[in-house]
């Protein structure tokens, strides 16, 4: 069953607040996941997350949570999208959100549901505490709003670029989810810069090839 959090759902709303900025541990019993506010989960149960970045790529999120499978595309409103977070790993620019409050302002992205189980080792590959946070959005969908987990930039470096593979994996999600094409456009213009790392960009783009292949 979809366990995305419905805001019209007064069940929902209190289930979001226990998990907004989650650290997902594992508990002393291997059959929990335990959250943030002492909030616990059974492992078999299941979290949605909004990725709006290179996490768009089925193939790069399921390197994180195999459990992942998208069950919908959608957009926050008011708010943009950035490029403006530096990476721990490689230095470059990753993608995070700004929140403006402006309503012609929007991030499209996949809301993606996966085994609770899986969220930790996510959090890890996301820097989460180091970089980024998570907390919980309103995602406009076909279907209605839904509440999500979503990640932000905690810390940025203005006029940062990402490289050049990175954004690729970003289009490359957009595309394989059938993002507005003119939203995709948009991503297709942003300035990038060379990986001078021809390993790391090679590896990357083998995501690339899985995730439309």
């Amino acid at each position: 069953m979809l366990q995305v959090l419905r805001e019209s759902a007064e069940g929902g709303r209190a289930i979001a607040a226990g998990w907004e900025r989650a650290t997902y541990l594992f508990g002393a019993s291997a059959n929990i996941v335990t959250g943030a506010q002492g909030m616990s989960l059974p492992v078999g149960s299941s979290v949605s997350v909004f990725a709006y970045g290179s996490n768009m790529l089925t193939a790069r999120i399921r390197e994180r949570a195999p459990s992942a499978r998208a069950v919908a595309i959608g957009h926050l409103t008011g708010y943009q999208l950035c490029w403006n977070k530096r990476s721990r790993l490689d230095g470059s620019g990753k993608c995070s959100v700004s929140e403006t409050g402006q309503q012609a302002h929007v991030v499209w992205g996949v809301v993606f549901e996966m085994g609770v189980e899986n969220k930790p080792n996510l959090d890890r590959a996301e820097g989460l505490g180091q970089g980024y946070g998570e907390r919980v959005v309103k995602v406009n969908t076909e279907g209605g709003q839904l509440a999500v987990t979503m990640y932000y930039a905690t810390s940025i470096s203005p006029g940062i670029r990402p490289y050049d593979w990175y954004r690729e994996l970003v289009v490359g999600g957009a595309r394989e989810h059938r993002l507005p094409e003119e939203y995709v456009r948009t991503l297709e213009t942003v300035e990038v810069m060379k990986d001078s790392d021809e390993d790391r960009a090679a590896i990357n783009r083998r995501l690339l090839v899985r995730g439309l292949g």
